[in-house]
């Protein structure tokens, strides 16, 4: 079994390193993973500029490894189309530092490289720790490890990949693994005003979240609970019961 690992915190990040020892064992290791951090840029894709692979030796001589000066979508098209001489049969994407919850999927580099994977054809996984300043992963390596033996065992629908997260709590406070939806988290932001030492202009964001519980169940709320939530995602965008109803629509051309 091939196994693509990625990230979007970087090659040098603890979770990457923490998901290649949950993982070794269980087949060839491969690592495609972006050379520095590069959280929240979606699903971008270098398409104007060199994309630049080099190989390290951070996760040992068993486990073949690139830092890519991409982004994490990057990785996996390069890693797949590229760099691998077989096809990868999973991809994982993390373990992320920070949830990956509710709408944030759609700004998450992590979801994204996951997404790529789906893309292409393979089962895809992210996961992500929801805390920024733990440092215990044994419990999101384990379940990284028994999600791989389901997905190898039983295999995932055509364009669809799970979105994991693992609420930083002790072992014996995690309530359970709930199969669920995302829920919708909107962002109130602001933009502070500075300049920079040569008199110009410029931003910068911060801002708070504003989550709405599309229902009990949503991950967003089950990860206050102490739940492990698992979402299955596909990237068929289409609102299906809103076609006819715009088919009612006048164009005028």
């Amino acid at each position: 079994m091939r196994i693509l690992i990625t990230n979007d915190d970087g090659i040098g990040a603890f979770g990457i390193k923490s998901l290649v020892e949950a993982l070794n064992g269980m087949g060839e290791l491969y690592v495609v993973a972006p050379e520095r951090e590069r959280s929240a840029v979606g699903h971008a894709i270098t398409m104007h500029k060199p994309l630049r692979a080099n190989r390290v030796s951070h996760f040992g001589p068993g486990v073949k490894a690139w830092a890519v000066n991409g982004t994490p979508s990057d990785c996996v098209k390069l890693g797949v189309e590229a760099l691998l001489e077989k096809e990868p049969d999973v991809v994982f994407s993390g373990i992320n530092r920070g949830p990956n919850l509710g709408t944030d999927v759609l700004y998450s580099g992590t979801v994204s490289a996951a997404i790529e994977g789906a893309i292409l054809g393979i089962p895809s996984a992210a996961l992500s720790l929801a805390s920024f300043e733990a440092d215990d992963y044994s419990v999101a390596c384990d379940f990284a490890a028994a999600l791989a033996d389901n997905i190898f065992s039983k295999g995932l629908e055509k364009d669809t990949l799970l979105n994991v997260n693992v609420p930083a709590l002790k072992r014996s406070e995690i309530k359970g693994v709930s199969v669920t939806s995302l829920g919708t988290r909107r962002y109130r932001n602001s933009f502070e005003a500075r300049k920079d030492p040569r008199g110009q202009e410029y931003f910068w964001m911060s801002g708070e979240a504003v989550d709405e519980y599309n229902n009990d169940d949503c991950d967003l709320n089950l990860i206050t609970q102490g739940y492990i939530t698992v979402t299955p995602i596909h990237f068929d965008l289409t609102k299906f019961d809103m076609i006819s109803r715009i088919k009612e629509w006048e164009f005028h051309i």
